[in-house]
């Protein structure tokens, strides 16, 4: 039997096994401003995922890493290192973005420009917010994670600040952005499946 369980392996073997190579996504939170309503859309995407048992899905809040203008004389730049542990760690990502005038946050953009391997040949998810889904903040992040050789996949969960939030600060999504996001993530765990291979 013990031979046999070896050869073939047992089914409990092949659940831990299978444990043991899910993909660990890092949920993004792009804002640090004061009264940011990402923690809650962050919260909301991760309980989503925890359902599909998939992936490690983690919540990764740049407001955690003390990050200051990347190359600004004097920064306490304390954080970075830890910064890097954590993003070399993922596998793939999930960004919450929001939309500020036209683009993604200052916070955001210095935290993606921070490192450059850790981020390399993984793919990721974008869940936007804004008066316009957070479409055109979307559109920047895209260009600059193609530069950081990120894959971005196509679909798109866009929250609006009219629909999907009470008063612009609660966040109530429709119930259709919970299909979106499943469906992103879809794509999201398959690429960054390919994606392993490619870094190993």
């Amino acid at each position: 039997m013990g031979f046999l369980n070896k050869l073939f392996g047992t089914q409990q073997q092949s659940e831990e096994e299978k444990t043991m190579t899910k993909s660990n996504i890092g949920i993004i939170l792009g804002s640090t401003r004061e009264g940011r309503v990402s923690p809650q859309v962050g919260a909301w995407v991760k309980e989503l995922a925890d359902k599909r048992g998939d992936a490690n899905y983690t919540i990764i809040d740049i407001a955690d890493y003390k990050l200051p203008l990347l190359g600004e004389a004097g920064g306490d730049a304390s954080g970075a290192a830890a910064w890097s542990e954590i993003i070399a760690k993922q596998d793939g990502f999930v960004f919450i973005v929001q939309e500020y005038n036209h683009s993604i946050t200052g916070a955001l953009k210095n935290a993606l420009d921070y490192l450059r391997e850790e981020w390399n040949n993984k793919a990721a998810g974008i869940v936007s917010y804004g008066s316009v889904g957070g479409a055109r903040a979307t559109e920047h992040l895209r260009g600059i994670l193609s530069e950081l050789l990120v894959a971005h996949v196509r679909v798109h969960p866009a929250l609006s600040l009219f629909t999907d939030f009470e008063n612009g600060t609660d966040f109530k999504p429709a119930a259709v952005q919970a299909d979106s996001v499943n469906q992103m993530l879809d794509q999201v765990i398959p690429w960054t499946t390919a994606l392993n291979t490619v870094r190993k």
